[in-house]
């Protein structure tokens, strides 16, 4: 399938559109409408349960999550994951009070301009296309986590091991169409407007696995909230 070169991530200012999606961690769908009017929402876009960086920044966005209520604003987590296999994994893994939703054929990404990522034998059109000699030429650097900078591809397989974390055909199946995709957070307003956001697509890949630090994000929402 060609990468679709016509997405744009939103920008502060933009409304964010309705999505609705399967609840993982409780029963029945969460819609982004149902926060509209009622509070900010912090809503975190990853790949899914199969990439190790994602699984880091899912955790990490859950240790916010007592800072995000305090100021008002409820924390959402999508994954490109379906919906029973991400119900197993955070059985196993649990985050208290993780609001958490499957979206396996990442309809929320493409509707907040994220795009998925087509690797290509030589053809590197970012945030489109990027050819495999690039993508490895990228550097992962986690420090206490990995031994020292590695390539993405080198870099998650140490994290899987590391975690004990085995793909199942679940995990393959998404692998096969959104290996690629990329992610971001966005923060909304009571009303639905983006007010912030930090995504994988500047830059030339220059924030590939990277996450905003905690200052910079909870700098983000006290703006929002005051």
């Amino acid at each position: 399938m060609s990468a679709r070169i016509d997405l744009v991530p939103l920008q502060p200012g933009d409304r964010a559109p309705n999505v609705v999606l399967d609840a993982i961690t409780q029963e029945g769908k969460i819609a982004l409408d149902d926060f509209r009017g009622q509070k900010p929402v912090l809503v975190g876009l990853f790949r899914g349960l199969h990439c190790a960086f994602c699984r880091r920044h899912i955790a990490a966005q859950a240790r916010l999550d007592p800072e995000l209520r305090e100021k008002g604003v409820q924390s959402l987590t999508v994954v490109n994951t379906p919906i029973e296999r991400a119900r197993l994994y955070f059985r196993y893994h649990p985050m208290p009070n993780l609001l958490a939703a499957s979206d396996p054929e990442r309809t929320s990404h493409r509707a907040f301009g994220l795009p998925n990522l087509e690797f290509t034998q030589d053809e590197t059109n970012w945030p489109y296309k990027v050819s495999m000699a690039a993508a490895k030429d990228m550097r992962v650097d986690i420090p206490g986590e990995l031994p020292g900078p590695m390539d993405p591809f080198a870099a998650s397989e140490f994290l899987d091991k590391r975690d004990h974390y085995e793909l199942t055909e679940a995990d393959e199946q998404m692998m096969a169409t959104g290996h690629g995709q990329l992610i971001g957070q966005f923060l909304l307003d009571r009303q639905g407007i983006v007010r912030w956001s930090f995504t994988e697509v500047p830059e030339g890949g220059r924030y590939m696995f990277a996450a905003p630090s905690p200052r910079e994000l909870m700098s983000a929402v006290t703006q929002v909230t005051q």
